[in-house]
């Protein structure tokens, strides 16, 4: 039998969400569609297999057994070496995936003809991404507890509290970048009442960020002069920024880390696209978080929301979902074809690459979507 969709447990290390949650299985299987989930796939995120079996889904003992029968492969990170073997031209992977860095899994999907969707790349009209965003909230405001946590000096930082206390001045956050990671690691900061400075080149962000907190925080334009002055100042330095489905630019730059105080921290959460900061060259994880460059602490880690997976895989679940019924009530070609928010998230077709950005940062082809399915997109 072949299930509209199959989750399988993430081999990503550390990555403790899982892309669909009771309820949303309950929600898909009300619309009549079949979901098969691999034995213990939730357990991580605080969901056991009896929480999916009562919510009409079929459990099995293998990844294989998974990806074997299902159509629509949902998962949360991009597959792993180890699931390769897999891959088929009839199957479909539902998925953050971040494929301009991730050159050698672009291969293979190509070779096997296997349809991806990455969930970074779904994009309304408004250039909202809409599940790229509830992760990038999360990322957000976890970045700020982690950052936190590795100024302790028993985690070899400076032994500085961002709060401070009365006579004491509060830590300083820079954060580079006002998007959905930024303003959302700022309402932290500032909720800790920390010292925050925010850059970004949209001056309309910037604008937002003034009215919604005032003298609460400090807007600059980025600029690397600006950079310059600033990064010696702060304790902890934030970087998130993104262009869509492109190699993250590299902001920070050796210089600018040189300049910091020795036991500050850099939490680079723009590393799943390449990172921000020059002086990052390898991903770290949760177990091993940091890494020390000229007294500095980095941390790369590239599943940031799965420090806090309850939460993370409710939202991506949610997000996901119209998603998913679109796909399983009217089949994929059908329903890229009726939402263009959908069609944009499409990255390989049939052998093709079909995401001008992953095809430009790969150095490889592009084709259109609409030439490969046959018909011009809504």
């Amino acid at each position: 039998m072949k299930y509209d969709f199959g989750v399988v447990k993430e081999l990503k290390e550390n990555e403790t969400r899982v892309a669909l949650t009771p309820d949303v299985v309950a929600m898909l299987v009300s619309n009549g569609l079949s979901v098969v989930i691999e034995k213990n796939a939730g357990v991580m995120s605080g969901f056991d297999d009896e929480d999916y079996i009562q919510t009409g889904a079929v459990i099995v003992n293998t990844a294989k057994d998974v990806w074997d029968s299902s159509k629509v492969l949902v998962k949360v990170k991009e597959p792993q070496k180890e699931e390769f073997q897999y891959f088929r031209p009839d199957l479909v992977i539902f998925s953050y995936l971040h494929l301009a860095v991730e050159e050698e899994l672009t291969v293979e999907l190509l070779k096997n003809k296997v349809t991806t969707i990455a969930s970074e790349s779904v994009e309304m009209q408004s250039g909202h991404l809409p599940l790229l965003a509830p992760m990038s909230e999360v990322a957000g405001r976890v970045a700020v507890q982690i950052g936190c946590n590795l100024l302790q000096l028993n985690n070899g930082g400076a032994g500085v509290l961002l709060s401070g206390v009365p006579g004491v001045q509060p830590g300083k956050v820079i954060i580079i970048g006002a998007g959905t990671v930024g303003c959302n690691a700022a309402q932290i900061a500032i909720g800790m009442g920390a010292d925050v400075s925010v850059f970004d080149i949209n001056p309309k962000k910037l604008v937002a960020l003034d009215t919604a907190y005032g003298a609460s925080i400090k807007t600059h334009y980025c600029n690397s002069i600006k950079l310059l002055q600033e990064i010696p100042k702060a304790d902890l330095l934030i970087t998130s920024v993104l262009v869509h489905s492109r190699k993250a630019p590299k902001i920070i730059t050796e210089e600018m880390v040189k300049s910091m105080k020795k036991g500050s921290v850099i939490v680079d959460v723009a590393i799943d696209q390449g990172g921000n900061v020059e002086t990052i060259d390898r991903i770290t994880t949760f177990d091993n978080p940091t890494f020390e460059k000229f007294g500095i602490l980095h941390c790369a880690i590239p599943n940031i929301p799965a420090a806090v997976p309850k939460t993370s895989s409710s939202a991506y679940a949610y997000a996901i979902y119209p998603y998913l019924k679109s796909l399983g009530e009217k089949g994929l070609i059908e329903a890229i074809k009726e939402n263009q928010d959908l069609s944009n998230g499409v990255n390989t077709f049939n052998g093709e690459i079909t995401n001008m950005a992953v095809a430009e940062s790969l150095k490889k082809e592009f084709t259109q979507i609409e030439l490969l399915v046959g018909f011009k997109l809504k």
